[in-house]
């Protein structure tokens, strides 16, 4: 009997390891080989700003301490990483996906327990084979394990490989939020940055006009200047007052932006930061190739899982046609007096197997079938969608870094233009050689013009910071070795 049983056994747990999943087979990236090329892009070059060769770094192995330069910039991402809600969230998700992965693999091994039982029935005489009234008693202690089904068909092994492309979809979801996070608190870093130099521009924009103002209401007030004067002086300080109130408004919602991302009110001892236009990030990050994207993203990763996963849905689908097999068995003792329970001879055991076939379930099984081949398909658009934008994204920050140096080059020769503009009108001016009029256009173009150019350097560094998360930049703390090769395989992807 042993000699059979190991055959079938075996046989069994060969059979286990199939499944009817489809092959797995990656779909062709719906997007070109190269990024785009032309008169918005330009080639970096092979030194930073430091002058170092960074011509071998990978983006996505560029840690963020390296990345960001700035000391406060970077205690804010440290703190952000450690409190923000949004990422704890993210975190406890990988937790809920393992253990619903843990959950489903633990339906491959039979659930073995022990149990005893008691029974006592009184039978009247009419229902007694004996003719009279009686008590029966019965007791047994056995181990066992109810309805284990063997998976011949690999429907449960479907459904466990379909829980891990789910875990494993989780931690890079997980890791897409961590990337996502410091690229955001960044971001809303510059931007403070940016509106904490307009306001100061602002201030010192109204003192000038205000100072304007008051020389032109002394010349009014004696006579030497037209009330159409003084009414144009009084315009640019008005303008100025309500830009002043507009930029006091967005460090004030800046810093209330910035206390949301790391999850706490802004510490009082940040260490020094640096001025906007000295953050220094690295311009010339590599952006490699567009299948670069395929493993350096984790939202691209993400949703290959998520395909895997609809995928291996299919194998648990096509198995509901073919016939299940669960078995329930049971060994101990029993006895129907308590003191002979564990006595010689009172050895019981149970073996029920059960097979089910599937004859008619009004098209349910076929509609499973053909929901599991859509969800596929879904998911695989998904998956192409995701490496689209992945491409759109790089494609648009290496569009911009090309163009933004040229830009500000541009602005900051029209301020310095602007700002001897406004001189020379102003020296006319108070020279009674010219109106008012022509300083006071001067004087609105030179703010206007150090407004654009602070506006073009917040564009510069965000772009860059966009450009770093979208090749995968920001989940390093430290950047990796050159040319260390991709991280290993998640340990659970081998059980």
């Amino acid at each position: 009997m042993k000699q059979k049983a190991l055959p079938i056994a075996l046989a069994a747990a060969l059979l286990a390891g199939c499944t009817l999943a489809p092959h797995y087979e990656r779909p062709e990236a719906p997007v070109a080989s190269s990024f785009p090329t032309g008169p918005a892009y330009k080639t970096p070059g092979t030194a930073n700003q430091n002058g170092t060769n960074d011509s071998n770094v990978v983006a996505a192995d560029l840690g963020w301490r390296d990345f960001f330069a700035d000391p406060r910039l970077q205690k804010l991402i440290e703190i952000a990483l450690e409190n923000n809600r949004d990422l704890r969230v993210s975190m406890l998700n990988i937790e809920a996906a393992r253990a619903q992965y843990q959950i489903q693999r633990s339906a491959l091994l039979p659930s073995v327990g022990a149990a005893g039982q008691a029974s006592i029935q009184r039978a009247p005489a009419d229902l007694s084979t004996t003719g009279r009234a009686g008590i029966s008693r019965s007791y047994q202690v056995g181990v066992g394990f109810t309805s284990y089904e063997l998976d011949l068909f690999g429907r449960i092994q479907s459904l466990k490989d379909q829980a891990l492309e789910t875990y494993l979809a989780s931690e890079d979801t997980a890791k897409s939020a961590h990337i996502t996070l410091v690229s955001e608190v960044a971001t809303a870093y510059l931007t403070l940055l940016a509106d904490q130099e307009l306001l100061k521009l602002t201030s010192d924009t109204l003192k000038s006009q205000q100072s304007s103002y008051d020389l032109t209401k002394r010349s009014f007030d004696v006579g030497a200047a037209s009330g159409l004067d003084l009414r144009q002086a009084q315009t640019p300080v008005d303008t100025a007052r309500a830009n002043f109130a507009q930029y006091t408004r967005q460090v004030a919602q800046d810093e209330n932006a910035l206390a949301l991302l790391i999850g706490q009110p802004l510490p009082a001892d940040l260490p020094p930061g640096r001025p906007l236009d000295g953050q220094g990030l690295l311009a010339d990050l590599p952006s490699g190739l567009p299948s670069d994207l395929l493993l350096r993203r984790p939202d691209v990763t993400a949703a290959e899982h998520t395909l895997k996963g609809a995928n291996a849905n299919i194998g648990a689908a096509r198995a509901a046609f073919f016939p299940s097999i669960s078995l329930t068995a049971n060994a101990g003792t029993a006895s129907a007096s308590l003191s002979n329970l564990f006595k010689g001879g009172q050895g019981a055991w149970s073996f029920a197997p059960t097979i089910t076939l599937p004859i008619f379930a009004g098209g349910q099984n076929i509609a499973n079938l053909d929901l599991a081949k859509v969800q596929k398909r879904i998911e695989i658009a998904n998956y192409e969608k995701a490496i689209q934008t992945a491409f759109r994204e790089v494609s648009d920050g290496l569009a911009a870094r090309g163009t933004l140096d040229d830009q500000i080059s541009a602005q900051e020769s029209l301020v310095k233009a602007s700002d001897e503009s406004y001189k020379l009108s102003d020296l006319r001016y108070r020279n009674g050689v010219d109106s008012y009029l022509n300083a006071l256009v001067s004087q609105r173009s030179l703010y206007a013009a150090q407004q654009t150019l602070i506006a073009t350097r917040l564009a510069r560094w965000t772009n860059l910071v966009t450009l770093y998360k979208a090749l995968g930049g920001g989940w390093e703390e430290r950047s990796a070795p050159a040319n260390a090769g991709t991280a290993s395989a998640p340990a659970a992807a081998a059980s």
